[in-house]
């Protein structure tokens, strides 16, 4: 087995037999192999141009910026480092695996146990952390490094698979030197062979002089997370065969050669470079967004550019402003100038659900097609959610990326190998799906990314291959939005991801209705890394409120004027009864319009909805919550929007009277418009959103086009017997939201709910001073309610401690002092996370909940597709699909299936979701997993009847696309 590759290499050329013959990969099928210094090579020259052309400028200047010599030494350092990154495999630990390669070392005097003999032993010496102690000792012994100044570089080595190692690790391996070198004369040998091969790569790699340089640096903790991320992609992509061919085949390239078809192959886009804008703020708008002719934009977002550019750096900007003031394209405005400002190659988009997320998605696909240096250009786009590849959108974006080899072990199925038709088959806006991207690992690595914030908070959760998710954001913009509905166990993670997004320079965009000044103030400091940044304002409830704050500065406010759109509504108790709610309907709905009822809970819609309809009709009556399957849910959204939407766009708004019965599905991101609201009490602040559905745009002068009796906007608060001493709010809402916080809200609503005596609620100048009273400290309500009060918050303060408490297990740790290496960064983690229901649950405070594929059984025993399904965008029948149970679906019959995915709800938690798996598990089918059926591999299959029934874990389940899934006790 030849050992030689090209003579050209630069490294080959430095080394004697024993450092040639060391191995650094193998395929056991191929008997293809790699020495280590080719795997050094390419891992080396792959950094070097991530760094040319991948990395965005921002990450770049921020490591460069802490070495003596700038950028320059930052790009010789992470080439370096990935050039050694596996010096840990030229040891006996780990080149004993493979027998014939290990052989060929035996015979340049590198003598080694088998792997057999070396026993489980071998695990205290995995080939990272083995390179980092080696690196370690070279730089003390070689170049005369304090012990306590190499960690902070080594940690790179260490934690190139995922984990930076802990001191305990690194202690174990320090009484076991066997396992770095054999005992005897070979000992001698292989301590050559390390520092050999650990010199080459210095010279190599030209830090040879630099070394002593960079001694008394102290690198800052995310720059040994970037470098670290840095080396992980870089070796990533060196060790996949189908870039760089395995020896024999592979030894006859030159380095050049080698590394100019990688990287063709790679095909990796660029990232953005955002250039300063010299328009005002009216020409950036409508430049990069749809507007009407001769639309003004709206002072919030004048005042959002105005602030992005008078700011001393990029930084934290909070922009708080009622609902239709256009807060998303102020926050991409503001986007692409501190794109521009801080180097950043790219905007990720956080979203509070799927939903929104899908939603988002199509709306940041058209702003890219207007944005200088994106139009025109190759950029990575990525939508980040556990069913992105069933958005019609982004699965276009995949089927037209063309030919992309697959790099890393975590892809769900390999890229296709079929040549690209030159540049024609590119997508004309050059927008990529990029498949190398795609892996659950890298996904966030794509230069613009729409997803969940689960996405976002997974960066401070201790997770394997946190790096990665490290680096992801470093060179985003990051957008925040719906920042108001975060609990306290999504905040705690919230809280840290922010500090550390500061530390790394990453400006932010948070976007709310309205915050709580306590939350601002939070947010603020964790940000700035300072107590002391928030800003004094003369209003605490100022409204609207732009916050901008630098990392480490103090916070600077404005106060721009709200636009001139402003509705007054009247807000009224209504008694908790389905009887009295249709007859209050009747009443209101008697000359037609259409009303919203919004229910806290899905059995509370569905109980609505029943008596509505015996009483309006069923054509009359809407059903949207949160149990439909997916396909269904898309469904209700666009037929909501199609009849409910604005007035400017085509639509079938309802001529006669018609009720929308919703949970909180209703509250964010559909731009729907109400004649009249009813809602069950909640948070002030979300029933301030639900409120944002009503007269939501003007429907002729003084809302003309309106019935008379509905032109004054009117919310009518139920789901609480108001005739108690203190209000009682229904069970159900007490279960989501909580007593106390459903009490406040309802006692700073005291004086606008008494109808046409009480003040109506003024939006949107009333959405801060009702915001602020609810969730502040000032005791609120009438005497006789403080009791109730007093009660109700010390269940509250219990619950959120402990919700704070289970949080901060896994909370990835603050960062650290300059020079203090990343061992134990991720120490007691959970593992590999991403966004799966189990993923989500580590940054939610929910209860694990079952998700499930429906299909129909039919009455022969066939599954097919529901079959009401309609087809898709290119006309193609969903409806019906077969299914067969001993042959593999169809890819298109099984990407339809797999879109009726459906989370059961919480009944089937706890024990019952035991039994309900048990049960699920029963239809099995070998002919639907793995590699060949990647759309249903692995899913639960929940099959209905004829009729669209079932019966699970002691629960009778109906499902119909009119009312979703319904769920009753069984009655034996």
């Amino acid at each position: 087995m030849s050992d030689e590759g090209s003579a050209g290499s630069g490294l080959l050329r430095r080394l004697g037999g024993p450092a040639r013959s060391v191995w650094a990969k193998y395929d056991r099928d191929s008997d293809g192999w790699l020495p280590l210094w080719r795997h050094m090579e390419d891992a080396a020259a792959v950094a070097g141009l991530l760094w040319d052309r991948w990395l965005p400028a921002g990450v770049r200047a921020l490591v460069a910026e802490v070495l003596p010599q700038g950028d320059a030494d930052a790009r010789a350092l992470a080439v370096w480092l990935a050039g050694v990154h596996d010096i840990g495999k030229a040891t006996p630990a780990f080149a004993c695996q493979v027998d014939q390669l290990a052989d060929v070392m035996r015979q340049h005097g590198l003598e080694m146990r088998s792997a057999k003999a070396m026993g489980p032993d071998r695990r205290i010496a995995p080939h990272g952390l083995a390179g980092q102690v080696l690196l370690g000792e070279w730089l003390e012994e070689r170049h005369g490094w304090a012990p306590v100044r190499t960690g902070q570089f080594t940690v790179a080595v260490g934690g190139h698979h995922g984990v930076p190692p802990e001191h305990a690790q690194i202690i174990a391996l320090y009484e076991h030197e066997e396992l770095l070198r054999t005992p005897g004369a070979s000992g001698r040998v292989w301590r050559q062979v390390q520092t050999e091969l650990l010199d080459a790569c210095t010279d190599r790699f030209g830090v040879t002089q630099r070394l002593a340089g960079w001694r008394t640096v102290k690198l800052p903790q995310p720059v040994q997370v970037l470098l670290t991320a840095l080396v992980i992609v870089s070796d990533w992509i060196a060790s996949n065969p189908d870039l760089f061919p395995y020896f024999p085949d592979g030894a006859s390239c030159s380095d050049q050669e080698r590394l100019a078809a990688a990287w063709q192959g790679l095909d990796l886009p660029e990232p953005w470079r955002a250039e300063e804008t010299a328009q005002s703020a009216q020409e950036l708008f409508a430049s990069r967004f749809e507007l009407p002719a001769q639309a003004r934009i709206r002072p919030v977002q004048e005042a959002a550019v105005e602030l992005a550019r008078e700011m001393e750096a990029p930084g934290l900007m909070i922009v708080e402003a009622p609902m239709g003031e256009g807060k998303t394209e102020a926050a991409l405005a503001v986007a692409e100038i501190f794109a521009a400002r801080s180097g950043a190659g790219g905007v990720f988009f956080a979203l509070p659900t799927m939903a929104t997320g899908n939603a988002m998605f199509p709306r940041l696909l058209d702003w890219l097609e207007r944005l200088p240096g994106v139009a025109g250009a190759r950029r990575s786009v990525h939508l980040a959610h556990s069913k992105a590849a069933l958005n019609e959108d982004f699965a276009g974006l995949m089927a037209r990326a063309g030919r992309v080899v697959a790099v890393g072990l975590d892809e769900a199925a390999p890229a296709p190998r079929h040549q690209r038709n030159d540049e024609k088959d590119r997508a004309a806006a050059e927008l990529v799906a990029h498949a190398w991207l795609r892996g659950h690992k890298k996904a966030m690595l794509a230069s613009f990314v729409a997803g969940t914030i689960d996405q976002l908070l997974f960066t401070g959760l201790k997770s394997r291959h946190l790096a990665l998710r490290h680096l992801a954001v470093a060179g985003k913009v990051v957008v925040i939005d719906e920042a108001h509905a975060y609990d306290t166990y999504m905040s705690v993670y919230l809280d840290r991801v922010l500090s550390w997004l500061g530390a790394y320079r990453v400006p932010v965009v948070v976007l709310s209705a309205t915050l709580p000044a306590s939350r601002r103030r939070e947010l603020v400091e964790a940000y700035s890394g300072r107590a002391d940044a928030e800003p004094y304002t003369a209003a605490p409830d100022a409204y609207p409120l732009l916050t901008a704050v630098a990392p480490g500065g103090t916070a600077l406010c404005r106060r721009p004027q709200a636009s001139a759109r402003s509705t007054a509504v009247c807000l009224e108790r209504l008694d908790d009864g389905l009887d009295v709610l249709a007859d209050r309907l009747e009443s209101e709905l008697a000359d037609g319009g259409c009303a919203l009822v919004i229910r806290n809970t899905v059995r509370r819609v569905l109980e609505t909805a029943h008596a509505l309809r015996e009483r309006f009709g069923a054509d009359n009556v809407t059903v949207a919550h949160s149990c439909f399957v997916d396909l269904d849910r898309a469904d209700k959204d666009n037929s909501l929007l199609r009849l409910f939407g604005p007035p400017e766009k085509p639509g079938h708004r309802p001529a006669g009277r018609h009720i929308v019965v919703a949970s909180q599905v209703a509250e964010q991101s559909l731009d729907v418009d109400f004649d009249l609201l009813v809602s069950d009490l909640c948070p002030v602040d979300l029933l301030l959103q639900r409120m944002g559905r009503l007269h939501r745009h003007q429907r002729g002068p003084g809302q003309g086009q309106r019935p008379v009796r509905l032109r004054a906007a009117r919310c009518l608060v139920t789901g609480a017997d108001w005739t108690a001493d203190v209000p009682a709010p229904v069970r159900g809402s007490v279960a989501v939201y909580g007593q106390y916080t459903l009490l406040r809200s309802a006692a700073v609503l005291l004086p606008h709910l008494d109808g046409a005596s009480g003040r109506p609620v003024r939006l949107p100048e009333d959405i801060s001073p009702l915001v602020q009273s609810a969730y502040g400290e000032t005791p609120v309500g009438p005497e006789h309610w403080q009791d109730a009060l007093k009660k109700a918050r010390e269940q509250f303060e219990r619950h959120r401690d402990d919700q704070a408490a289970r949080a901060a297990v896994f909370r990835l740790g603050d960062v650290g002092k300059p020079g203090r290496p990343l061992f134990g960064w991720v120490a007691a983690g959970v593992g590999d996370t991403d966004d799966t229901p189990a993923g989500r649950a580590q940054v939610r405070d929910s209860r694990d909940s079952l998700e499930v594929v429906v299909v129909q059984r039919r009455g022969d025993g066939s599954l097919v597709t529901l079959p009401w399904l309609k087809p898709d965008s290119k006309n193609r029948q969903r409806a019906g699909l077969a299914l067969p149970q001993d042959a593999t679906p169809t890819r298109f019959a099984a990407r339809t299936a797999a879109s009726c995915a459906l989370r059961l709800p919480m009944q089937f938690s706890g024990e019952t979701m035991d039994q309900a798996i048990q049960e699920l598990e029963q239809l099995y089918m070998p002919t639907w997993q793995g590699k060949d059926s990647p759309w249903l591999s692995d899913q639960l299959i929940l099959a209905l009847d004829e009729d669209c029934q079932t019966r699970l874990a002691g629960f009778s389940l109906q499902y119909s696309p009119d009312d979703g899934l319904k769920v009753t006790q069984h009655a034996d």
